[in-house]
């Protein structure tokens, strides 16, 4: 079993997800930050500048977050999928069509979490995304299934007006100042472990 703790599930419950969003509004944004840095989101408030003014996580706002945690990042191209990382998606809709101002376009996007993983062999190899809204489920769940499943579930609930069409606007590469908890192991494998001895 990995005791990798980028492999690992966050090291926040959906209950602390639900609290922080209740106190200071902890959304797609933060909730990647911390499951990438591997922070809890009492641990990532002190870190998110405006924020909490204004409720959204632009790429500015990403990039000076990241900057504040000691974070080291690589810009990689629109549409290539960090190894470990953050993304930003962009939903599609009428605000896209030319001429719609871009400030139209940034009030339908989305943040996730992506990591490829090593560990599982398959053809094409094995890729997690991270996503807020599957906290429920512990956050990580396969790529496919996100796009294959979540999405098409998820979009019509939060974007209504969406034609169901997405796209990477910004796609960064995480390369140090990751939080290492000491002895940390993923739960599943406590769980495992209790269950075979």
């Amino acid at each position: 079993m990995s005791k990798n703790p980028l492999l690992s599930e966050p090291v926040f419950s959906c209950d602390d997800s639900e609290a922080a969003h209740k106190a200071w509004d902890f959304n797609c944004g933060p909730g990647a930050i911390a499951a990438v840095v591997r922070m809890t989101p009492d641990e990532l408030r002190p870190f998110m500048g405006d924020f909490e003014r204004k409720h959204y996580t632009n790429p500015t706002l990403m990039f000076d977050i990241l900057k504040r945690l000691g974070v080291g990042i690589r810009r990689l191209d629109k549409g290539v999928w960090p190894a470990y990382g953050l993304v930003r998606i962009q939903w599609h809709g009428r605000w896209m069509n030319e001429g719609v101002p871009m400030a139209a376009r940034y009030r339908h996007t989305h943040w996730i979490a992506h990591r490829d993983r090593p560990d599982i062999t398959i053809v094409g190899g094995y890729h997690e995304v991270f996503d807020i809204n599957c906290m429920g489920v512990g956050g990580w769940i396969p790529r496919e299934e996100w796009k294959l499943g979540f999405v098409p579930w998820f979009l019509p609930q939060v974007e209504p007006k969406s034609d169901g069409n997405w796209s990477m606007t910004h796609s960064i590469e995480v390369e140090s100042g990751i939080r290492v908890r000491e002895n940390e192991e993923p739960k599943w494998a406590k769980q495992l472990a209790e269950v075979f001895g």
